[in-house]
């Protein structure tokens, strides 16, 4: 049965009608990937600035989804923004579908007054997607009583495709809020490896959050803080809505979030001034069930020393994770 259920998605996303569109994979620790959150974000942190990200979707099933992240970024005085580069690599199917990306950012940093700075983000992408057509399985194949014996008449078509496709966001904050709106995918690439064209739709994000410290004046008031978020997906009619709470106590770092008919998340880290380490769990509360496996998450990020620090520079106060 499970083995079914993959070709059946492989197959629905192979040769469904050219309305059919495909959806961006996506992490649950948001911020743990910002440049993937949104392009605004780079150079948020000054200093050069290294992540790494895994996922495992639905590892009880057959043909999981995985998705892999590497960026970098850092703040730069004399073009007054941030640069970053991100790679992804999205695997269905165990490797039968694969969608690499490969993304330059800038980021123009501005000053609205002495507490509020804006940021604009600029992106644009490579994209390179294949399908292993040696890993599909067809009807033709398959024997009522023996399970799938006979080799296809079906022969192979399209393979490979790359296409460039562009996005944009925005952030604004201060000490204690910050919120931001991104829009990727706005040339609408066609991304189809078939036949005909199947546009990649549009998806638009709205993230919120604040900083809220505890004991100020005392020795917490620097280590101790609560921060609610909220953030928003829509894409080709698929509309998310996530509600999250992380709370810092020293190097320690923890998080809720719901997903709106889909998960609950759990999540726990360790974020220091040289490095930062995190795991979480969806808890699928979908029809799926948890017999899906609900999905892991790990993350890694290294902060590494400027040689000179920017000037002027206020880093954004916004999660971890």
């Amino acid at each position: 049965m499970k083995r079914l259920i993959l070709f059946l998605m492989i197959g629905l996303s192979l040769f469904a009608s050219n309305e059919a569109k495909a959806q961006d994979p996506h992490f649950s620790q948001f911020y743990a990937n910002p440049l993937y959150l949104n392009p605004a974000l780079a150079g948020t942190h000054g200093c050069p600035r290294l992540n790494f990200n895994y996922r495992n979707q639905w590892p009880a099933l057959s043909g999981t989804f995985v998705t892999y992240s590497a960026s970098y970024d850092q703040y730069f005085d004399n073009i007054s923004g941030g640069i970053g580069v991100l790679a992804t690599l999205d695997q269905a199917g165990k490797g039968t579908i694969n969608h690499l990306t490969f993304s330059f950012i800038y980021a123009y940093h501005l000053k609205l007054g002495r507490k509020w700075r804006l940021i604009f983000g600029a992106q644009a992408t490579w994209n390179q997607k294949f399908l292993d057509w040696d890993k599909l399985s067809f009807g033709d194949q398959i024997d009522p009583r023996r399970g799938f014996i006979y080799n296809t008449g079906d022969q192979p078509r399209g393979g490979t495709r790359g296409f460039f496709d562009v996005s944009a966001g925005f952030v604004v904050y201060n000490e204690f809020f910050y919120g931001g709106f991104t829009a990727k995918h706005l040339n609408m690439p066609n991304e189809s490896m078939i036949v005909g064209e199947s546009k990649m739709p549009i998806k638009m994000t709205a993230h919120v959050g604040a900083d809220i410290k505890f004991g100020k004046g005392s020795r917490y008031s620097n280590t101790t803080s609560l921060s609610p978020n909220v953030i928003f997906q829509y894409q080709q009619g698929f509309m998310e809505l996530n509600l999250g709470l992380y709370v810092k106590y020293g190097v320690i770092r923890g998080g809720v979030w719901w997903r709106t008919n889909d998960a609950f998340i759990i999540m726990l880290g360790l974020d220091t001034k040289v490095f930062k380490v995190a795991y979480s769990y969806d808890v699928t509360i979908s029809r799926l069930t948890n017999a899906s496996g609900g999905s892991h998450e790990v993350s890694l990020g290294l902060y590494l020393n400027c040689k000179k620090k920017p000037r002027g520079f206020r880093t954004i106060s916004c999660p971890s994770f």
